[in-house]
């Protein structure tokens, strides 16, 4: 893994954590503070269903007072009844009626009860419906929590009743609220908590991974920061080396060119008046003496050239003495010799530039050259330098049988001189191109107006 992924998950992965650890502390307290709502809730809403309740039955029992004043009339009663069966305030809401003896007088939801004495009547749990109802209605009206159908459902569920006793025809007058209601606002409560805490789990994620998403941001960016600044600061070391080899190079070019071939110089002129007082013996080892002599002025005249190319390859005069162009110039000449090649150069004009730049230039063209003259098979070699306002554009093309330059670039031996052109190039902040097939190949340095400026 690299680094700077290591520094981005360490980074990410302490934030990621606390904001798990926040969402189910959130979570947590969440559904704590929901059930604690739901107990305090709960109480309420049932001593509310139960103020109510009582107080229809009060409503019930106060609708029926005026017809006490006609008696233990039968038609009073029928009126009384159909007082209360109009009295239902909702779909599963209405008041019923027995008298003390069980028997169903008015029941609006099941109308098939009326007149059935339901003295033993008994719920799914074995408890005696009517006699509780009754009993309660005897202590002068109470709740009482039974199991009853619901008409709506047609299902068996539990219900609060209140009970009171008319006492002018000794009728137990009821009604109750199923008990499921209150389930289902329980319920209601519950999803509205669970949908807060949905809405707040997914604001922590969204900020979550709006805060991840900064992190990130900031991680790459600094990444890129840090990227760019050593990228520069190894660009700027790169150069430097350079910068070094090449006043390696002309320190050591220069001792070997006043050096060494100065000594050299001296070795042969002595050779030559050696040779020319043992011709003037004319004897037949005079003869023999010159003749050693003259292979040994062959041999020093060939070190000689050989250290003069050595010095020249190291650091050309020309280079520094006539600029660019010169110095490609001499160099092309040089290596036509040597190779028996077609070489051209196209040059416009001699530019202006810096001395690193002409000399990475130098040695690019150097490198190429030494490629192609080894491994390319070429018979022809063209090198094209052109200035132009924007930028300056070398290009060095043979017609070789070509190379695969990806694959070269990846063998560490094989492409560490095509590596060393393009880090020369890029230091000075140019572009160099590798085209190849098998009609040769072509490589074209790109630098802009900015790295021709001194």
């Amino acid at each position: 893994m690299q680094l700077r992924m290591k520094v981005f998950l360490l980074a990410v992965f302490p934030l990621l954590l606390a904001v798990a650890a926040i969402a189910a502390v959130v979570q947590l307290e969440a559904q704590a503070l929901a059930e604690a709502e739901m107990a305090a809730v709960q109480p309420v809403l049932v001593a509310s269903q139960r103020e109510q309740l009582q107080h229809y039955v009060n409503l019930a029992l106060g609708a029926v007072e005026h017809l006490h004043s006609r008696g233990d009339d039968e038609a009073a009663r029928s009126e009384a009844l159909s007082i209360l069966r109009r009295m239902d305030f909702g779909e599963d809401n209405y008041f019923f009626v027995y008298d003390l003896s069980g028997r169903s007088l008015m029941h609006p939801r099941q109308p098939e009860l009326v007149g059935q004495n339901l003295w033993n009547l008994r719920d799914p749990d074995g408890e005696l419906v009517i006699q509780k109802l009754i009993d309660a209605a005897r202590r002068g009206g109470d709740y009482v929590e039974f199991k009853w159908v619901r008409p709506s459902t047609g299902k068996v569920v539990r219900k609060l009743g209140y009970v009171g006793i008319e006492p002018k025809w000794n009728w137990v007058i009821g009604t109750g609220l199923y008990l499921d209601e209150l389930d289902e606002a329980k319920g209601r409560i519950d999803r509205e908590a669970s949908r807060a805490i949905s809405t707040t789990m997914g604001i922590i994620v969204v900020i979550a991974g709006v805060a991840a998403l900064i992190v990130a941001v900031c991680g790459l960016a600094l990444n890129f920061s840090e990227q760019r600044v050593a990228d520069a600061k190894m660009r700027a070391l790169a150069h430097q080396v350079v910068l070094s080899q090449e006043r390696e190079r002309a320190r050591v070019a220069s001792e070997l060119h006043d050096g060494v071939s100065q000594l050299l110089v001296a070795v042969k002129f002595i050779f030559e008046s050696a040779q020319a007082r043992v011709a003037m013996l004319g004897s037949e080892a005079g003869q023999t003496i010159d003749k050693t002599m003259e292979q040994g002025l062959e041999r020093i005249n060939e070190v000689l050239r050989e250290v003069r190319r050595i010095s020249h390859g190291l650091r050309p005069t020309a280079l520094d003495d006539l600029g660019l162009v010169a110095a490609l110039s001499q160099m092309l000449e040089e290596f036509e010799l040597r190779s028996h090649l077609q070489v051209r150069l196209k040059a416009e004009d001699n530019p202006s530039m810096p001395e690193a730049v002409a000399t990475a230039l130098f040695r690019v063209v150097q490198e190429a050259l030494n490629n192609i003259e080894r491994h390319s098979g070429a018979t022809e070699v063209t090198v094209t330098l052109m200035n132009r306002q924007q930028a300056l554009r070398l290009s060095i093309t043979d017609n070789g049988m070509g190379f695969d330059p990806t694959d070269i670039l990846e063998q560490p031996r094989s492409g560490l001189g095509l590596s060393s052109m393009r880090e020369r190039i890029e230091t000075l902040g140019g572009l160099l191109t590798i085209r190849s097939g098998t009609g040769g190949t072509s490589i074209e340095i790109v630098l802009p107006a900015n790295a021709l400026k001194a």
